[in-house]
């Protein structure tokens, strides 16, 4: 499911006008977003947790000539499903 699909199932179930899911939806993610790039934790209770995972800078393979790279530290976003959501999918 893309972006556009998501605001779709969203006026379909809500009611909402395609209009004012789109700004719903895009809202939510500006949010998540905002969040994690301040450092903190997102967490939707049944459906999962969203934070940010510090990486170290470490040594790497080019896969295109086998040479050791040397890989910047960075950070990753990282997605933990919650329960309820675990249990939805078994």
């Amino acid at each position: 499911m893309n972006k556009e699909q998501l605001i779709e199932e969203v006026a379909k179930s809500s009611g909402f006008s395609k209009k004012n899911a789109e700004k719903a939806v895009t809202h939510v993610l500006d949010s998540i977003f905002e969040a994690l790039k301040q450092g903190k934790e997102v967490q939707l209770v049944g459906f999962g947790r969203f934070n940010v995972r510090s990486l170290e800078a470490r040594m790497g393979r080019s896969r295109k000539t086998g040479e050791k790279v040397e890989l910047p530290a960075g950070k990753v976003p990282v997605f933990t499903a919650g329960v309820t959501l675990k249990k939805a999918l078994n």
